[in-house]
């Protein structure tokens, strides 16, 4: 929950960021000499970008979202017994490990959206975000390539 409230402050305060520099380019386009309306556009450019990157990881979120939703009804999402430090973070060696057995899982069913769900949750916890952000991603789309009239794979 509280990773939702930092996302949704935060997204709010990006908002509330695009307006103000969408404003500014704005004025700057109606001041009207060729200067001005040149960077005018250039400053309208970084809000247009800055809306789209939060868009795309909205979306992004709501799909991992909906797939945990889905694995966890099914009785599939990773248990979290790794070992943690006192100060509570996720032991490497114990991380490590998980790894290795979620990796090897992908690569028997590399079809399985299950598994790399589960590989993407293993490289977060051993660190590796962009590897984890690429194999939900693989998740993803693997769930959303399936036809709704195939069963589920069983035995996860």
């Amino acid at each position: 929950m509280r990773a939702k409230i930092t996302y949704v402050v935060t997204a709010a305060v990006l908002v509330f960021y695009f307006v103000l520099v969408g404003s500014r380019g704005v004025l700057l386009i109606r001041h009207g000499t060729l200067l001005t309306v040149t960077f005018g556009v250039a400053v309208l450019i970084l809000p247009a970008i800055g809306i789209w990157f939060l868009w795309k990881n909205t979306q992004f979120v709501r799909r991992a979202n909906a797939l945990a939703a889905e694995l966890d009804a099914e009785g599939g999402l990773p248990v979290d017994d790794l070992l943690r430090t006192p100060s509570g973070r996720i032991d490497r060696d114990s991380a490590d490990a998980v790894f290795a057995r979620r990796r090897e899982e992908t690569e028997d069913t590399p079809d399985d959206w299950r598994c790399w769900f589960r590989l993407a949750v293993a490289y977060q916890d051993a660190r590796d975000t962009p590897r984890a952000r690429k194999a939900m991603q693989r998740a993803i789309a693997l769930h959303g390539s399936r036809t709704p009239a195939s069963p589920a794979p069983s035995g996860h």
